[in-house]
């Protein structure tokens, strides 16, 4: 039961205290109710809180229609993808004026050659209010399409079959998967990877037969390890159908000849403990990334495919302290490899007879240079992306014989205003308390004045070792354009100083990553980039763990907090076990049902930890059907800030019913959500226009 006095009464959640015991620990739960999205009352109380926050926006819609016009009408809305060659056709995508998703074509051998339309998901998502194609794999004889799609966005797609000659689309239909198609060289069989239906873990591998129903498909492979996921894949080789299977901490692959799918999967290396690896093949070898024998930052190996067990594997590129490999790319002549050194982005290029080695040259501190799509293994072009914080994205074609540099596409910044000279960008370090240095990126328009008054919005993720990597938005410059300072902190639990980074923010340290952010703020304000009646934050997901656990620890540092989908329920939703996902995340947090983890996952759970003080200004979003973060964690936090928070601070809850965990579907539609969170940041500044 949720009562209102009005529309501009916040709503407030009925209390139904539940007692949650583990280790002869009590928490009372008063919120816990509204983990059933069937219930009516849970759905009454999600639309109150969504017209609350239509009212107390409403001065401001005018001004996010114009923000929302504005960011639009930056992106070139009849753009076509850069083109790429796989097994004698040229693929691209095309998104068409006055239209939200994206159409699929190919065309035979050149470019001057004929269209193909292979797909048009403006036609596909006309019955549905959300819907993504997921893969697209063709079949080796170029006459077939395997195709999936999600109509709901909790990630569970359907895979079809559809033959690109007559536009028939087959009887073979198969739910509940990753999405993933992989073809066998014999154009009849698939292997695709099966989700359980509660914690949609991909626990099983099954092969399919064309012109059969999926009754009958052949589980190849079950992971019963409930902390792995699984999925397969073709090498770029085309020799051979992988298997893999990967938790936080270890991985294992098996492997099977492409031309003969009904034999059985070979073991490549068992599962070990703390042995992270992944294996590209070439010739004879496979290639591997792992980290064995202390390698922290991971190094790459050679193996014979007769002889896969890591006593045979030999180093190809060695070890190095400083220097993490996030990625290879294997061609005909070449080895590509993707680094990363002090923070910064490098490819590395290396012929296979040993004669040449080298880097691609870049010169800033806040690029982002990334390995592109290079499906064509016998290709003498290695295409890459670039941009920075103040550059476009660029998507380059490198002649690796000629050495010679082409930019095929450069993202276009529509509107007529945008010079990347107008702003600068810079890398600093703030020291944080453990007197660790914590790298900021930092993007504002050039002549700002570092004297305290300019807002920033400070962002982070921290979480899984994955990297933030500076990169442009032109979303971004509605807010540069009006003042604000942007600041990407890569605090611990990312891997942007190498392994050992995420390995410092995980677990029973995990606080390093909220600390690193609070100092990264303080050295923001102390530095004059702005301060705390100016400073924002902001942060998504496990990122919005993040956002929940400063604003607990350090709430009078900033005016306001933007929290996206956030994860905030830590405690409760890592002792469900039949919560997607909540397995696998035990090498990322710890497992509570130990009382050490526990402990140490209360101690810092925002949840669990909200308390009678003032809070920030909030604008926390959601989706109903949201599979990696559970709708009911941020609703359950937002009644419960709303009990106790002492403060007359904006207080806002706005759930998407329609959609879940990525936000809407269609091409645009996405940037109304942004235009809702950026008009609560700029009225927070008196900006209203």
């Amino acid at each position: 039961m949720t009562t209102k006095t009005s529309i501009f009464n916040p709503p407030i959640a009925n209390k139904a205290p539940k007692e949650l015991i583990a280790h002869g620990d009590s928490r009372i739960d008063n919120y816990y109710w509204l983990n059933d999205r069937e219930n009516q009352e849970v759905i009454d109380y999600l639309n109150a809180e969504n017209d609350y926050t239509k009212a107390i926006m409403e001065h401001t819609e005018d001004f996010q229609e114009q923000l929302f016009e504005e960011m639009k009408g930056r992106i070139k809305e009849d753009d076509t993808s850069v083109p790429y060659k796989l097994n004698g056709y040229w693929y691209q995508t095309r998104f068409e004026k006055g239209k939200d998703y994206p159409i699929y074509i190919r065309k035979k051998e050149t470019l001057e050659a004929p269209e193909e339309l292979l797909f048009d998901c403006n036609k596909m998502a006309k019955e549905h209010a959300y819907f993504k194609l997921g893969g697209i794999s063709i079949s080796p004889d170029n006459t077939m399409a395997a195709f999936s799609t999600d109509t709901l966005s909790r990630r569970q797609y359907t895979i079809q079959i559809k033959h690109l000659e007559t536009e028939e689309i087959f009887s073979d239909k198969i739910d509940n998967t990753t999405g993933g198609i992989t073809w066998a060289n014999d154009n009849k069989t698939l292997f695709y990877a099966k989700k359980d239906e509660t914690t949609l873990r991909s626990h099983k591998i099954c092969k399919h037969v064309l012109g059969t129903s999926s009754k009958t498909d052949v589980e190849v492979f079950h992971e019963e390890d409930d902390t792995f996921n699984t999925f397969v894949y073709k090498t770029k080789s085309k020799k051979y159908i992988v298997i893999g299977s990967s938790s936080t901490l270890s991985s294992e692959y098996r492997f099977l000849n492409a031309d003969t799918p009904n034999e059985a999967f070979r073991i490549f290396q068992k599962r070990t403990q703390d042995l992270e690896y992944s294996i590209a093949h070439y010739n004879d070898s496979f290639y591997v990334i792992s980290n064995i024998n202390g390698a922290t930052n991971f190094k790459v190996s050679k193996a014979p495919e007769t002889a896969t067990e890591k006593k045979h594997w030999e180093d190809v590129i060695p070890h190095r302290k400083n220097v993490l490999v996030e990625d290879i790319e294997i061609f005909k002549d070449y080895l590509v490899v993707n680094e990363r050194e002090n923070g910064l982005n490098n490819i590395r290029i290396m012929t296979w007879n040993g004669n040449e080695d080298y880097y691609l040259p870049f010169d800033n501190e806040t690029y982002n240079a990334y390995i592109g799509n290079n499906p064509d293994f016998d290709s003498d072009t290695l295409r890459y992306g670039y941009n920075s914080l103040t550059t476009p994205s660029s998507v380059i074609d490198y002649n690796l014989k000629t050495k010679v540099s082409s930019v095929i596409k450069e993202q276009e910044v529509l509107g007529g205003t945008f010079k990347k000279e107008n702003y600068e960008s810079k890398r600093i370090w703030a020291t944080a308390r453990d007197g660790v240095k914590v790298p900021i990126s930092l993007v504002y328009k050039k002549g700002i004045a570092l004297d305290g008054t300019n807002p920033l919005l400070q962002y982070a993720y921290g979480s899984y070792g994955s990297t933030i990597d500076p990169s442009f938005s032109s979303i971004r410059l509605s807010l540069l354009d009006r003042g604000f300072v942007y600041a990407i902190s890569h605090i611990r639990g990312g891997e942007y100083l190498g392994r050992d980074w995420y390995e410092n923010g995980k677990l029973l340290i995990k606080k390093n990553t909220f600390t690193d952010f609070i100092d990264c703020s303080k050295h923001l304000i102390s530095e004059g980039y702005t301060s705390e009646k100016h400073l924002y934050a902001y942060g998504g997901s496990a990122g919005g763990l993040l956002m929940g656990a400063i604003i607990n620890m350090n709430p009078e540092l900033y005016r306001g907090v933007l929290a996206a989908v956030p994860f905030v329920d830590v405690v409760t939703t890592m002792l469900d076990d039949t919560i997607p996902l909540t397995t696998g995340e035990y090498d990322e947090w710890g497992n509570p049902n130990e009382v050490e983890y526990y402990n140490y996952m209360k101690s810092y759970s925002p949840y669990d930890n909200v308390q009678a003080k003032n809070y920030p200004n909030m604008l926390v979003t959601t989706g109903l059907h949201d599979s990696q973060v559970q709708y009911w964690e941020p609703a359950k936090w937002v009644a419960k800030l709303r009990e106790l928070k002492t403060d007359s601070n904006k207080l806002l809850l706005q759930t998407n019913m329609d959609s879940g965990h990525g936000g809407a579907s269609g091409r645009f539609e996405s940037l109304r959500e942004v235009a809702l969170e950026y008009a609560f940041l700029l009225d927070l500044e008196k900006i209203n226009h």
